[in-house]
């Protein structure tokens, strides 16, 4: 992942508005840090729902999470919107490595930034396979 100090909005192809909301929100007044993880999961699912066909709920094929990172860099708080920012780093036959900037709605800087890799796999078995034709399509179009 390049300097995350130095990420810009720029620097991710795909957003997606998601608002904070009030149970986010830790006894320190800012947003709990396992809920960058659900930000992350949030944006990553719906790229590939709305761009590579996931059919999370009966579809042959799923992304199962093999390794997460997170990197913070400023407090986001109740009621924030944050646009979380997605691009891909890596792209193998049954693996792909996202990564995720975290921005406040209108500020340059990244609240957050962090990787998420998936590897996919039959859903029955939990085998791995090659990224579906539709799915790595999507997922190319992100790369960079």
């Amino acid at each position: 992942m390049p300097d995350s100090k130095n990420e810009t909005r720029a620097d991710y192809p795909h957003f997606l508005e998601i608002p904070t909301r009030w149970r986010d929100n830790d006894v320190y007044q800012h947003v709990n840090n396992v809920v960058y993880y659900a930000f992350f999961d949030t944006v990553i699912n719906e790229y590939l729902m709305v761009e590579g066909g996931l059919d999370y709920e009966s579809g042959d094929v799923v992304g199962i999470a093999v390794e997460t990172m997170c990197q913070f860099h400023k407090s986001l708080a109740f009621p924030d919107k944050v646009d979380a920012g997605l691009r891909v780093a890596k792209l193998g036959n049954s693996s792909v490595r996202y990564e995720i900037g975290l921005f406040r709605s209108g500020d340059p800087e990244p609240a957050a930034t962090g990787y998420f890799v998936h590897v996919f796999v039959t859903r029955p078995g939990h085998k791995p396979v090659s990224v579906p034709d539709k799915m790595r399509a999507a997922l190319e179009k992100i790369s960079v």
